[in-house]
């Protein structure tokens, strides 16, 4: 009786070490929420973005053309030398259009660090539409660039708006968020400087 009285006790005490050990892994798996981050150098947006994707190893952006204001071709290689956040919107994307007010302070705050914020309407009707909409809402910092046709889009493999591609001064893809966030949050432009200042 004794004997299996004190086997009982040992069961008990593993199964308590093991409940511990369990509950531990539990608190971290909640308290680290960027623990789904693909490894990697450039891994760690989950820390401030709700839905980051580290792009490792990192890709060159598409070479597809886009057009600007005045409908002059360009291409993402112009922005070599710079880092550089790529945002994919429309003006019928409401998720899109509440962050553009973000993206258009965003550019202001990291110019100075050789950061450019593009933000590429997928908009059919063109720079008309979308220079009435900077206007409507008082985006001065921001140019008008539009994706005819969508090949940047395509091209860059982007499956819904809006999305934002984060591509280094080398002129590659680093990573990418699907999705709002708030962009001119302190957080985020740390996070934007320490991953695309030149």
């Amino acid at each position: 009786m004794k004997r299996l009285l004190k086997c009982f006790r040992t069961y008990m005490g593993h199964a308590a070490v093991i409940s511990l050990g369990l509950a531990l892994a539990a608190s971290v798996s909640v308290t680290r929420p960027w623990a789904a981050t693909k490894p990697g150098k450039y891994a760690g947006g989950g820390q401030v973005f709700k839905s980051y994707q580290a792009t490792n190893p990192p890709r060159p952006v598409t070479a597809e053309p886009f057009v600007d204001g005045d409908s002059v071709k360009k291409t993402l290689a112009e922005y070599k030398g710079r880092g550089v956040v790529l945002n994919f919107w429309a003006t019928w994307c409401a998720p899109c259009v509440k962050e553009m007010p973000q993206l258009d302070r965003l550019h202001k705050i990291l110019k100075p660090d050789g950061i450019a914020v593009l933000t590429l309407s997928e908009d059919r009707a063109g720079a008309a539409l979308v220079k009435k909409f900077y206007q409507r809402n008082g985006l001065k910092n921001l140019d008008v660039l539009v994706d005819s046709g969508g090949k940047v889009l395509r091209g860059s493999k982007v499956r819904g708006l809006p999305t934002t591609l984060l591509i280094d001064a080398q002129g590659l893809e680093i990573g990418r968020v699907q999705g709002i966030s708030e962009w001119d949050s302190d957080d985020v432009v740390a996070f934007l400087r320490r991953r695309l200042k030149p």
